[in-house]
């Protein structure tokens, strides 16, 4: 299994973050989970990202972005034949459009969670309908029985040497999702934004330190639900399951992310 951990959106919000994403090498082409940022919003941003990329202090720099690392590890952009989201906000979606040919997988709840009419949820305006408004092919996917360490799951790429499953973890958002990698008794589980620092899941008691503020908001973008299930799942398969999330930096450089 070869997997490749890339920052596609680095940012500032009173520490240093990573946006993490992966870049799987499959039996029939790469598969990217999560995107980060893409080229159009370095150079001609909608306001939305605009105003998101100033508020997090996003460094002006599309080096960052997924295509410009496929190309930098050796790969053409054509090689990324389909995409994993963990869900549709906009630090995750972005270089949706760098890939159109792609097949982007999601689950139902969040696709329709982001297509539907907006909610009245804070949380809702994340979703930036310019970032898919090039017609990707949605692949659509609801649960149906599929079981993977004791919880729900739908299986997304099959293969000989891997695996690509979305699990669900709604609190996030209604339709949230963690995306798990691997095959047999060796497993990644991207828990996207169902947490934030590994001490929330029993990794550890973390040495960031976050400003006062951003316990409150770490409550309502994290809700303890998936979090509960997350320790649960490190406690009886911790052995055969590596977790992490997108924007803890620690766990990132541990991981050989570059």
């Amino acid at each position: 299994m070869r997997v490749h951990h890339l920052n596609c959106m680095p940012f500032h919000l009173g520490v240093e973050n990573v946006t993490h994403c992966l870049l799987v090498e499959t039996d029939d082409g790469l598969v990217l989970v999560d995107t980060g940022l893409g080229l159009r919003d370095y150079t001609a941003p909608v306001p939305f990202v605009r105003a998101f990329m100033a508020l997090n202090r996003v460094p002006r720099d599309p080096e960052k972005t997924a295509v410009r690392q496929v190309m930098r590890l050796g790969f053409a952009p054509e090689d990324v034949r389909q995409i994993v989201l963990t869900h549709l906000h906009v630090d995750h979606t972005g270089g949706l459009a760098d890939f159109p040919w792609a097949r982007v997988h999601v689950y139902a709840r969040e696709y329709e969670a982001a297509m539907g009419p907006r909610g009245i949820s804070v949380k809702d305006r994340f979703y930036v309908r310019a970032h898919w408004a090039h017609g990707p092919e949605w692949v659509v996917h609801s649960c149906a029985g599929g079981r993977w360490m004791g919880m729900d799951c739908v299986r997304v790429v099959e293969g000989e040497e891997v695996e690509v499953l979305l699990v669900p973890l709604p609190g996030h958002t209604r339709g949230h999702c963690g995306v798990a990698v691997g095959k047999g008794e060796e497993w990644l589980l991207h828990c996207g934004d169902a947490y934030i620092r590994d001490s929330q899941v029993g990794m550890g008691a973390g040495t960031r330190a976050f400003p006062g503020w951003a316990r409150w908001v770490e409550r309502w973008l994290f809700p303890e639900e998936s979090v509960r299930r997350l320790r649960e799942l490190r406690r009886v398969y911790g052995g055969k399951v590596r977790l992490f999330c997108s924007h803890d930096p620690e766990m990132f450089f541990r991981l050989g992310g570059r």
